[in-house]
């Protein structure tokens, strides 16, 4: 496959991914690596996005610790090896790197998002921005975002890092509109009533990750949600199982696979080496 390969029309990728956003609810799920992708490719799904977490674990590494050269060049690993849009969680969009987040937003662009992320984290002080400064970074993001055709998802953390504050959340995401961003989402949101203020409150498509347990991509499609997401999620499962069959074979000589390996069949038409149409 060549960067001539129609596959590669990054454009029409994101005309795909906004049409996606207009109406509706779809699925949004999280491939760690290119075989992953390849699999969640020949799932079937409509689009796919990365996760920090995930790609952090296949490097071996903690999330918010790799680097944006690391990051773009996965990227552009996923988008080559999918005719797919992909989201791009990029975290902060790395302020402090050279350009700072509107050159975050382009070299992602670049390397053939159809959309990415900005959150209000600081993994430096381990705090959430002030929301002057976070609204000032999603305004320039969103600015290069629509100069390059990308859908903005502004992210507002409070309930991922334990700040149980609804109101905040929503004021903070109704500022992110305002300053330009497509989609909103607040990672962790506790139930179905905050969802659904969100959703109301903000009157911007919302992003909404799906948890092992809670409402069922039916009930949150009923909600109002119009885009759902895994994170870390399947990276987890994936490694979790390796771990535990690892560990039972060193331990007890006995190699389980428990519900059984990657059939071949799929194997066969995930990895063949085309991509997926």
């Amino acid at each position: 496959m060549t960067r001539d390969d129609p596959l590669m029309d990054h454009d029409a990728k994101r005309a795909e991914f906004r049409r996606l956003h207009e109406s509706g609810t779809f699925t949004m799920p999280n491939p760690h690596d290119v075989g992953s992708c390849r699999l969640l490719t020949e799932l079937g799904f409509p689009a796919l996005a990365t996760t920090s977490g995930g790609f952090a674990y296949s490097l071996g590494r903690l999330d918010m610790t790799v680097g944006r050269d690391a990051l773009v060049a996965h990227v552009e690993d996923l988008c080559a090896a999918t005719h797919l849009p992909i989201n791009v969680d990029a975290e902060n969009c790395f302020p402090d790197a050279p350009g700072g987040v509107r050159a975050t937003v382009e070299l992602l662009a670049g390397a053939g998002a159809s959309g990415c992320s900005i959150e209000d984290y600081d993994p430096v002080t381990t705090s959430i921005l002030g929301r002057d400064e976070a609204v000032r970074r999603v305004e320039v993001a969103a600015t290069a975002a629509r100069e390059h055709g990308v859908v903005l998802t502004a992210r507002a953390e409070n309930h991922l890092r334990g700040i149980a504050d609804l109101d905040d959340t929503i004021a903070r995401l109704c500022a992110y509109r305002d300053a330009g961003a497509d989609v909103l989402y607040a990672p962790v949101l506790p139930d179905a009533e905050a969802i659904t203020r969100v959703v109301e409150e903000t009157g911007m498509p919302v992003n909404v990750l799906l948890r092992p347990g809670g409402p069922t991509v039916a009930e949150l499609g009923a909600l109002g949600v119009r885009r759902l997401s895994v994170g870390g999620t399947l990276a987890s499962v994936a490694y979790g199982a390796l771990y535990r069959a690892a560990a039972r074979l060193r331990d007890e000589g006995v190699l389980d696979v428990g519900e059984g390996g990657l059939a071949y069949d799929v194997v066969v038409r995930a990895f063949s080496g085309e991509v997926p149409s």
